[in-house]
This record gives C-alpha cells, structure tokens and sequence, in this order.
C-alpha cells in the first residue's frame, strides 16, 4: 500500500507520526507501539486502539486506499478493548482465578511479525553488502596447466583390469618356490623395452608380458608403461569396453 508523507495533526494523548509506507495491519501497529514507547507485552489497549483508528481516518480523509486487512484489525482491537472493559465475575475464596488475558493473540502475533521483518531487515543488510562486491570472472585455464587424459578413451580403471588378467594368465607360469635374487631387469630398461615395441607400430597390452615369467617382472613392465603414459611417450587406446588395450606412440614421442 503507497501512501504520501503527510504529518497528523497533533494529539495531547497521540504521539507524532506520518502517513508512511506499512506492509500490513501488524506493521502498522509495531509503528505505534515505539512511537509512544510502549511495552508491546503489556499494550495500552485502549490507547493503542485510539492511535490506530485516527491513523485510519486520517488515510480516508487523503482519500487513500485502505485494505480490508486494516479494517479487520480495527475490529479485533475494539473487541480486545471492549472485553478488558467488562467486568471482572466475582470469584469465590475456595475457587482459583486464572484470567485470560484478551491481548495475549495479537502481542504473539506481533512478536513473531517483529522476528521475520529482523531476520528480513538481517538479509536485505547482507544483500546490499554483497552488491558492494565484486566478483571476479572465472579465468581460463592456462594451456600450460592443461594435460591429456593419461589415455584418451582410457582410464587408469581399465588400464588396472588389464594388468589384473595378465597376472592371472602367468599365474599358473610362476614357479611354486623361487630363490630370493636381485631384481635384475629395472624399470628403465622396461621402458626402453615398450619403447622400443612401440616404435615398430601399435602392440597390445598383452603382448608386451608375453616373455616374461616371474611376478616381479610383470610389475617392472607394468610400471615402465605408467611411467610412459604419464610423460605422454605413449597413448593407450580401447575400442569398447573389455576389448583389447592397444599402446601407440606418444605426442611427446613423436616429437622425438
């Protein structure tokens, strides 16, 4: 409800206010209430009511809108104002008085208004806060930063399945009991191995295990084509899934 700045007219018992802005009846009387610093859990009602009825006339009297939730409220305040001007019942000695406040509806009402416009007042605070900043546009990342999958179409999953078949193919192949020796073929002269194969053209993962006879050697072959993979020497590549995984030659290796 838009509603021009007008001043009242002043009141010896009417604090002064102004036709302003409210989002309800609630708002509007909250407005009331700390203008003449009332306690809003012990509301003059009478008082209270008095100031609210004025406000609606003087709205009427600019010829302004009013909304049919200000004139509900009206009501409930007359009605709140005329049960604390009945009488009290008597009450007997032996019998409790428990008396019912007829305000206690409309100051919880108001209470838990006054809680949502804080939390609201709270956001509307951060939200303008937050428009104060500013945020800066994601970057593209450097090329320098931007590697390759270590195989396209290949993950290091796929590339584990296949290693696990080899071992399980030279399982029956090992030797029950071996001699404890030293390694004697390294890491190094594996690569040199795959790069060697490669070289000649595109070689299945298999093949590469296929002269090899003890478990040791199996993982030295297996770490020499990580190695290659992750410095981009070679490129593995699977046509579907569980289908054969082929090594070509690397971009860096062709650049060699």
């Amino acid at each position: 409800m838009k509603n021009n700045e007008n001043q009242l007219p002043q009141h010896p018992y009417q604090p002064n206010i102004k036709l302003a802005d409210f989002e309800g009846p609630l708002d509007l009387l909250l407005h009331l209430i700390r203008q003449s610093e009332m306690d809003i859990y012990d509301i003059p009602i009478a008082e209270i009511t008095g100031q609210y009825m004025q406000y609606l006339r003087q709205m009427q009297r600019h010829q302004l809108e009013v909304a049919g939730e200000y004139f509900v409220m009206a009501a409930t305040l007359m009605a709140i104002k005329s049960q604390m001007l009945l009488p009290k019942p008597p009450v007997s000695e032996d019998e409790e008085s428990i008396e019912e406040d007829p305000r206690e509806e409309l100051v919880e009402q108001l209470l838990e208004y006054q809680r949502y416009k804080q939390a609201a007042e709270k956001l509307k605070d951060k939200e303008a806060f937050r428009q104060k900043e500013f945020t800066r546009t994601a970057m593209a990342v450097p090329s320098e930063f931007i590697h390759p999958h270590t195989a396209p179409g290949t993950t290091i999953e796929q590339l584990k399945e296949a290693f696990e078949q080899v071992l399980k193919k030279h399982q029956s192949l090992e030797p029950e009991t071996a001699t404890v020796a030293p390694e004697k073929t390294t890491v190094e002269q594996r690569i040199r191995f795959v790069m060697q194969r490669v070289s000649q053209g595109a070689v299945a993962f298999e093949e590469l295990f296929a002269d090899l006879k003890t478990r040791d050697n199996l993982v030295t072959t297996f770490l020499a084509v990580l190695e290659l993979a992750k410095h981009r020497r070679i490129v593995l590549h699977q046509a579907a899934r569980f289908a054969p995984l082929i090594l070509t030659p690397g971009k860096l290796s062709e650049e060699d």
